[in-house]
C-alpha cells in the first residue's frame, strides 16, 4: 500500500509498506498530529497536521531518527535518549503518554506538547504510532468565559491527584519545574512563575512560562537571579519566600516606591507579561521554604480571589514534598561524586610521558561506581597502568573498586613482578578477604629502556582490549595476554603480553561503558573507538580524551566510563638531530 506525497496526505520511505490497519487514509484522516515510527525510531510516515505543526517539509522527515530530529528538552537542548520517556516506551513496547514534552519545528521554535506512543505493527515488525497535540488548546474568541468557569469539587480532586503522581514521578528539578508549570497552566492561569531559594540562601527565578496560542512558552528572559529576600518588606513574593503567608497581588502592588530589589522585580515582571492579577503561594519543604509559585492571569479576564488560595497552598504542598526530594537527590549525587574524586587518583608525572585520565559517571545512578582507573610509580622505577570494572554503578560497587585498587597498588609494590603474577595473586585475594565478587582488569608496567623506548608489559583479565594508535593514526587493539575475569575461579597463571611502543604513540585504556551499545555490537563500538582514535591521533593528549569520550560513548548506554590514555615522546635520534 502506498502512502502518497503532498497534497495528499502523509508521505512514506520509498519501498515501505504499512499494516493494513494503519492505512495512509487512516493516518491522514486523524486530525490531531501523528506519525509513525519503526523499532529504531527511524520515521516511516507522517501525517499533514504533522507537518503543518512542526512547519517542516516532507524531505526534513524521510528516514530521519524522530528522536534526534524532534525530541528536545524545556531549553531546547537535545535530549539524552537515555532520559527520553518516549524512546523508552518505543524500545520496550509499551503504551505511554505525557502531558508535557519538548519539540524542535523546522523555524527553529520550541513547542510543548501533549504525547502518546503506542506499539503497532510495521513492515520491519513493531513500531510505534505517536500522537501530538498542544496541551489546552487557547479559546476560541468569545469562549473567555469557559475558562473563568470555577474547578468543580472534583477538579480540584483530579488536579491535586495528577500534582502528586507527576511531582513525585521525577527526582530531576527542572523536571518538576516543567511538570508543575504544565498542571496549572492554562488551567488555573496563563503565567505560572517559580522562585527558588537555592542551599546558600540566594533566590533564583528558576522558570516563566506562558500559556500562548495553545502552547506553554518558555520566557527565558524573564528567568535568572533575583535579589535578596528581605525579612521586613510586607509585599506578597517577599512573604512567601519566607513562608509567611500566601497572597495576591496586581500591577497596583508594585507601583509605589519599592521597598526592596525584589519588588522592582515584580515591577518588571508584571509591566512584561501583562499580568492584571496573581496569587502567590509559598513552597514549603519538610524543614526549609524552597520557594514560591505565583500564577497570574493577563487573557483571562477574571481575578484571583481569596478563594483560590486554598487550592493553591494545596499544590505548593505537593510541590514542596516533590522538590525537597530532587534536593536530597542532587544533594546526595554530589556527595557520591566527591567521593569518587577522592577515590580515584591523581596522574603521576612520568618524565617523558604524557597521561591523562577521565570518568564520566553513569547519568541514573549516584554519581559514583565501579568503573575506576590508575596509575602509580614501582619500587624498581617501573610505571604501574590500570583500569578495571568492578560489577555495578553504586556506593557499593564503589566501595569493592577501592577494596580491588588498593590491594593491586600494595601487591604490585610488595614485589618486582610481572603483570599476570600480581593479578593472579590479586585474584585469590579477593575470593578470601575481599567482598569483589567479579571484576575485570588491565594490568600494565611501562619500563623505559636504554635505546629510549618505552616497553609494555600486560595482562588482561576479561577486559576490553587496550588500543594502540600510532602518529601516523593507523590503530590496532592489542588482544594478547587475554585471561577469564576476576572471581571466576581460575586457577591458572595469566599471561603476559610485551610491546615496544613506537613513539609519539598513544595508548588507550577504557572501560567497556566507551564501546557497549543497546543497539549496536561491541565489535562496532570497537570499530567506532578506532576509527575516530585515528583520526585524533595528533590532538594534543587532554584533548584527545576529552574528543574521544565526546564523539564515541553511546548515548544510550547508562554505564559509567574510565579512560586512561598515555603517549609516548619523539624517538630518541629525532631528539639528538633537533637538539
Amino acid at each position: 500500500m502506498d502512502i502518497v506525497g503532498p497534497g495528499a496526505g502523509a508521505f512514506r520511505l520509498p519501498g515501505s509498506t504499512v499494516p493494513d490497519a494503519l492505512s495512509a487514509a487512516a493516518l491522514e484522516t486523524m486530525r490531531t498530529a501523528a506519525f509513525l515510527v519503526d523499532g529504531e525510531g527511524l520515521l516511516l510516515a507522517v501525517n499533514a497536521a504533522a507537518l503543518k505543526l512542526f512547519r517542516r517539509e516532507n524531505d526534513e522527515f524521510v528516514g530521519q531518527d524522530a528522536h534526534d530530529l524532534l525530541h528536545r528538552d524545556r531549553h531546547g537542548r537535545p535530549l539524552p535518549r537515555s532520559g527520553c520517556r518516549l524512546r523508552q516506551a518505543l524500545l520496550t513496547e509499551r503504551t505511554e503518554q505525557s502531558d508535557l514534552g519538548w519539540f524542535a519545528c523546522g523555524d527553529g521554535t520550541l513547542l510543548g506538547l501533549s504525547w502518546v506512543i503506542t506499539p503497532c505493527s510495521v513492515h520491519r515488525g513493531t513500531g510505534a504510532l505517536v500522537l501530538l497535540h498542544p496541551r489546552g488548546p487557547a479559546p476560541a474568541r468569545g469562549d473567555e468565559e469557559d475558562l473563568s468557569t470555577p474547578l468543580t469539587e472534583l477538579d480540584r480532586l483530579a488536579l491535586l491527584a495528577e500534582t502528586t503522581t507527576q511531582l513525585t514521578s521525577t527526582l530531576d528539578v527542572d523536571e518538576a519545574l516543567t511538570r508543575l508549570a504544565a498542571l496549572t497552566v492554562p488551567l488555573l492561569a496563563d503565567w505560572a512563575v517559580v522562585d527558588l531559594i537555592t542551599e546558600g540562601d540566594e533566590v533564583r527565578r528558576a522558570l516563566v512560562v506562558q500559556h500562548e496560542d495553545g502552547v506553554l512558552v518558555e520566557r527565558e528572559d524573564l528567568q535568572g537571579p533575583m535579589p535578596p529576600v528581605p525579612q521586613e518588606s510586607t509585599m506578597p513574593l517577599s512573604r512567601a519566600l519566607r513562608g509567611a503567608a500566601s497572597g495576591l497581588a496586581g500591577p497596583s502592588t508594585y507601583q509605589g516606591p519599592p521597598d526592596s530589589g525584589i519588588a522592582v522585580e515584580q515591577h518588571r515582571l508584571f509591566t512584561s507579561t501583562g499580568m492584571h492579577t496573581a496569587a502567590i503561594a509559598p513552597i514549603r519543604g519538610l524543614r526549609d521554604v524552597l520557594g514560591a509559585l505565583t500564577l497570574g492571569r493577563s487573557q483571562r479576564p477574571d481575578p484571583f480571589t481569596l478563594a483560590d488560595l486554598p487550592l493553591l497552598e494545596d499544590v505548593t504542598r505537593r510541590a514542596g514534598l516533590a522538590l525537597d526530594n530532587a534536593r536530597l537527590y542532587e544533594r546526595q549525587r554530589r556527595v557520591a561524586e566527591t567521593m569518587q574524586r577522592h577515590l580515584l587518583p591523581q596522574m603521576p608525572v612520568v618524565p617523558g610521558l604524557e597521561l591523562s585520565a577521565r570518568y564520566v559517571p553513569a547519568p541514573h545512578a549516584s554519581q559514583v561506581g565501579g568503573d575506576w582507573y590508575d596509575a602509580f610509580p614501582l619500587a624498581d622505577g617501573a610505571t604501574a597502568l590500570a583500569v578495571g570494572d568492578v560489577v555495578g554503578h553504586d556506593l557499593e560497587a564503589a566501595g569493592r573498586m577501592a577494596q580491588a585498587r588498593n590491594m593491586l597498588r600494595a601487591f604490585a609494590w610488595a614485589r618486582s613482578e610481572s603483570p599476570g603474577t600480581v593479578v593472579t595473586r590479586l585474584d585469590e585475594a579477593l575470593v578470601h578477604i575481599a567482598d569483589v565478587p567479579m571484576a575485570t582488569l588491565i594490568l600494565a608496567r611501562l619500563v623505559s629502556g636504554d635505546d629510549g623506548l618505552w616497553r609494555l608489559h600486560w595482562t588482561n583479565a576479561g577486559h576490553p582490549p587496550p588500543l594502540l594508535v600510532g602518529h601516523d593514526g593507523r590503530a590496532r587493539f592489542l588482544t594478547g595476554a587475554h585471561g577469564v575475569l576476576l572471581g571466576a575461579g581460575n586457577h591458572r597463571p595469566r599471561p603476559d603480553s610485551v610491546l615496544t611502543l613506537p613513539p609519539r604513540a598513544t595508548l588507550v585504556l577504557y572501560t567497556d561503558g566507551l564501546v557497549e551499545s543497546r543497539r549496536h555490537s561491541v565489535d562496532h563500538g570497537l570499530d567506532r573507538l578506532a576509527r575516530h582514535a585515528a583520526a585524533l591521533a595528533r590532538r594534543p593528549l587532554e584533548s584527545f580524551n576529552d574528543a574521544l569520550l565526546a564523539q564515541v560513548r553511546p548515548d544510550d548506554n547508562d554505564d559509567d566510563v574510565a579512560v586512561l590514555a598515555l603517549r609516548t615522546p619523539d624517538s630518541p635520534s629525532s631528539s639528538e638531530a633537533t637538539a
